[in-house]
């Protein structure tokens, strides 16, 4: 039986498949910012959680990079009132990845 794509060639011989052109990643339209991210550790609940805060772009590339973070570390976490609330306290993870992005991060507590 023949494949597909022979049978397609068959039917229409001068058309040159061309290759599909990548798209641009969702990361590098992130806007940049000049002041730094505040990376902070807190208790919340009595359970240890990691905040980032100080993001002055749109809150649409703020939730875009809230999503990265948690997708890059595997774990939970959400976006509320301007700020990015992680579960566990990866701060160091958070911080090199953010720095790897291009972001300027600040250390708060602990």
């Amino acid at each position: 039986m023949k494949d597909f794509q022979d049978q397609l060639k068959n039917l229409f011989p001068d058309h040159i498949s061309e290759p599909e052109e990548i798209q641009e990643s969702e990361q590098s339209k992130l806007w940049m910012q000049n002041d730094p991210l505040i990376c902070k550790y807190e208790k919340r609940k009595g359970k240890p959680t990691t905040v980032i805060e100080g993001y002055t772009g749109a809150d649409e590339d703020f939730k875009q990079l809230a999503k990265e973070i948690k997708v890059f570390l595997g774990v939970g976490g959400s976006f509320k009132e301007e700020s990015i609330i992680i579960q566990g306290d990866y701060r160091d993870k958070i911080m090199t990845f953010l720095k790897d992005k291009g972001f300027k991060v600040k250390r708060v507590g602990g």
